[in-house]
């Protein structure tokens, strides 16, 4: 009970990175670790004292062989300093009975705080409650969104056709979530430090493949943007296809060179820690270059508007559109992941906590507003589905409307 207790303590007290799922697990790994060495030495004494108290781990501490009478002292384990700056030493008397109960409790030398256990899990649940939450309303609006795009063949063109593959890659994200949730930590006794099947690395594997599309389409919406403002060319078949090369077919290639990395040079536990591998930036490393590359499209977005909306450089009758593509444009710059162009310099532990809300409670509903800024909201949906609705009546109770007799596109994008 005493060495579950305190592994309880290790797991809850770890700083959470956004690299891994439980870098706690480091921690449980220091202690394997001394306890191979701990055993190394107590079948090295052998049997050479056969008075007093033979030598043993307790889970926490090797203790040496000692005399009946002798008081032996040990200091905390190392890695309870990184969880408080002040560690002290446990004592265990050696006895004609045996070994004593340490002294004082390892809660108390270590400076281990009791209600850390019960902060923590309930902090961790709130998040997942939350992300949860995200993942699950965005997952339900994304799916109506690509619906009413593909159903209505007015709306069907190449911005359109862009906007179902990056609603795509938010759904295929939600659902990644999930199953890796369910795959990880579908039973409390699961052992998430040795945990190594095949179902839990294919949900790694899918769910940093679709994390990655996610990046790359919204790189995509960058490109094409630009391209709008830069030229009147109506993009072909060809050019289309070239985003969807970009966007489903570059990550695959870092996923599998990863996937190989993994299984010949790092196959440990459920790939799923990434902390310290240099080859985690197989896929962090095209996150961020895409990252950076969106940052620098928008700043030209903005820069591009701001010369176009001048009154004494352009004409008046493009006027309205302009400004109505700058709206949606800064509308879009929250959403496109500027915020990691800060995390993503620094280092894993910084401010975790605020990085844990950002990237997962918050990220969780960035598909649901993406949806709502680009489907439901966009003129030309509300103007095809109102006809569609008109339509409707006038099938079912012989009702015309004058609104009935057709729909423009209005909507640059």
């Amino acid at each position: 009970m005493r060495c579950l207790q305190i592994y309880g303590i290790l797991f809850t007290m770890a700083p959470p990175a956004l690299s891994s799922l439980h870098p706690e697990c480091e921690y449980i790994f220091q202690l394997e670790k001394d306890e191979r060495h701990c055993l190394q030495y107590i079948a090295e004494q052998g049997n050479s004292s056969t008075q007093g108290c033979l030598p043993f781990w307790d889970a926490v501490v090797c203790w040496p062989d000692a005399v009946v009478g002798e008081t032996v002292h040990r200091a905390c384990p190392a890695i309870f300093s990184l969880f408080r700056n002040n560690t002290g030493s446990v004592s265990q008397n050696c006895t004609s009975g045996g070994w004593s109960r340490p002294f004082p409790p390892y809660r108390i030398a270590c400076g281990v705080d009791d209600d850390i256990l019960e902060t923590e899990q309930s902090y961790f649940a709130t998040v997942k409650l939350i992300y949860t939450t995200g993942y699950g309303i965005s997952l339900g609006v994304l799916s109506v969104a690509v619906l009413i795009l593909l159903l209505f063949r007015r709306l069907r063109c190449a911005r359109n056709y862009i906007h179902i593959q990056l609603f795509i890659t938010f759904i295929l994200k939600a659902v990644a979530v999930f199953i890796k949730d369910a795959a990880l930590f579908s039973s409390d006794d699961t052992n998430h430090c040795t945990l190594s099947t095949f179902a839990c690395k294919a949900s790694v594997v899918i769910c940093h493949y679709c994390v990655m599309t996610n990046f790359f389409w919204l790189l995509v919406e960058a490109l094409y943007l630009n391209s709008l403002l830069l030229s009147s060319f109506h993009h072909n078949r060809r050019c289309l296809w070239g985003f969807s090369l970009l966007g489903w077919g570059v990550p695959v290639l870092f996923i599998v060179l990863w996937i190989g990395f993994r299984m010949y040079l790092e196959d440990t536990e459920c790939w799923d820690i990434n902390e310290d591998s240099p080859y985690w930036w197989i896929i962090k490393g095209p996150i961020v270059v895409s990252i950076a590359v969106n940052f620098m499209l928008f700043v030209n977005i903005i820069r591009i508007l701001i010369q176009k909306l001048n009154p004494r450089l352009i004409q008046f009758n493009n006027s309205s559109q302009y400004r109505r593509l700058t709206k949606s444009t800064l509308l879009l710059i929250p959403l496109f992941g500027t915020h990691y162009m800060f995390f993503n310099f620094l280092p894993d532990y910084f401010n975790a906590n605020l990085r844990l809300c950002i990237e997962l409670c918050l990220g969780s509903f960035q598909g649901l507003i993406v949806a709502i800024l680009y489907c439901f909201l966009n003129q030309e949906v509300q103007k095809e589905v109102h006809m569609q609705w008109l339509r409707w009546q006038e099938n079912s109770y012989g009702v015309v409307s004058p609104g009935a007799k057709g729909s423009q596109m209005d909507t640059p994008f």
